[in-house]
């Protein structure tokens, strides 16, 4: 099959995922000159569709597509959330053996995940049309053949000591301007979570970054820039044209911010531009603290590990109005189970049945339910991720459970 036919076929298709997936998995097969699981693999020991794996939130799933030390592949329908895919499928990876690539496909969409240990997260991800160009089939072809050939070249551990490298530069320059060294650490632990929230959107419209860029260009308003923003995370707010959420805790007590001049806002914009979903906080306050005033570094720490402050600021921001969704949900769908059971129609209840469980499967497909299915209670009121008991690094659940599970990976 060439790509135009293969193009042309799945542009037009408007199948169901559970019609199309197999289907369109062997087309690409042909397109790529590569074996279908059965062609190679007929008793699915190593290479399968419907592969059986226990979730790592319990139950048992399956992945569509599975070839060990190779991928798991999970499709959508098209247009579906390919999210909430990537979500579902992480949740498969330790059954299926952890392999390097987790893909994921609404038959219109591809997009290849990077799993490998304590290496940076990358995505490669390309439409039907973009089949057409032969570096964009060879990519596939490494998913098939040769994995390591889309290894990420750097840590996250690298990453993440490049960050602290340019906000221990950054301290440093403050300190030695005359900032106290408590003052200091208090002021780039909130430009480290502004980086870390706007990643996820908790800051729209990557404001932080265009607040940044701007005072480039006008070092003497970042300061006022920087109070107002500050302001606004504290209470609730609006800066410019964006709506800011309320940051409880006390990361943002107050709305302090310390002047920086042209040379500290390149040093706090390279920083910015990382990806700082790949950055792993449980090292940073360390390593922040390497340079910090030496005779400080005992009381800085807390400023780091303190759990309760964490949760003060995730809780009523993301987990409190999370779970007042969840009463909703579970209101609708308790409704419906009701109505089932008491129609007096096969019909009745098998509409009322499915209802329930369309429900259910919209708020599972949710980021923030990927997110608390990897999370527990434990006795203080906050929360880890269920596989930490396990003895299990669980490295990403969603961009916004990312932020959640490394902030309270600080403690």
């Amino acid at each position: 099959m060439t790509p135009d036919q293969f193009i042309k076929k799945w542009k037009a298709a408007e199948l169901k995922e559970r019609s199309a997936a197999q289907s369109h998995f062997i087309d690409l097969c042909r397109m790529l000159d590569e074996p279908a699981p059965t062609d190679v693999d007929p008793t699915g020991d190593w290479y399968a569709f419907e592969r059986g794996a226990t979730k790592t939130t319990g139950g048992e799933g399956w992945a569509d597509v599975w070839k060990r030390d190779h991928f798991g592949w999970e499709y959508k329908g098209k247009r579906k959330d390919l999210n909430a895919a990537f979500a579902q499928l992480q949740q498969y990876a330790l059954a299926l053996e952890n392999p390097p690539l987790l893909v994921v496909c609404d038959l219109d969409r591809f997009r290849i995940h990077t799993n490998w240990t304590n290496s940076i997260s990358e995505v490669h991800d390309f439409s039907l049309e973009d089949l057409r160009d032969a570096n964009v089939r060879q990519k596939l072809k490494w998913v098939f053949t040769d994995p390591d050939q889309l290894k990420p070249g750097k840590t996250r551990q690298a990453l993440t000591e490049e960050a602290a490298a340019e906000f221990a530069k950054l301290a440093q320059r403050l300190r030695d301007r005359g900032h106290e060294a408590e003052t200091v650490a208090h002021f780039i632990n909130r430009l480290v979570f502004c980086m870390f929230a706007e990643d996820v959107d908790l800051l729209p419209n990557k404001m932080f970054k265009r607040m940044l860029e701007h005072a480039a260009t006008r070092p003497d308003d970042f300061q006022a820039l920087a109070t107002d923003l500050f302001k606004a995370m504290q209470s609730g707010g609006r800066v410019g044209f964006e709506q800011v959420a309320w940051f409880n805790g006390g990361l943002f007590n107050d709305d302090s911010a310390l002047p920086l001049n042209a040379d500290d806002i390149a040093i706090t914009l390279k920083a910015a531009r990382l990806d700082w979903a790949e950055v792993d906080p449980s090292i940073l306050g360390t390593l922040f603290e390497r340079g910090l005033d030496p005779d400080k570094r005992s009381q800085l720490g807390a400023h780091y590990t303190d759990r309760e402050k964490i949760m003060m600021i995730v809780d009523p921001v993301i987990v409190r109005p999370w779970l007042a969704e969840w009463e909703a949900a579970k209101t609708a769908i308790a409704s419906s189970v009701d109505k089932s059971r008491t129609a007096k129609s096969a019909g009745a209840r098998t509409k009322a049945h499915d209802q329930a469980v369309s429900d259910y499967r919209a708020f599972s497909n949710t980021t923030e339910f990927q997110l608390y299915a990897h999370l527990t209670p434990i006795e203080d009121g906050s929360f880890v991720p269920k596989t930490a008991f396990n003895g299990i690094d669980l490295d990403e659940v969603g961009s916004l459970g990312h932020l959640v599970v490394s902030l309270i990976r600080i403690a």
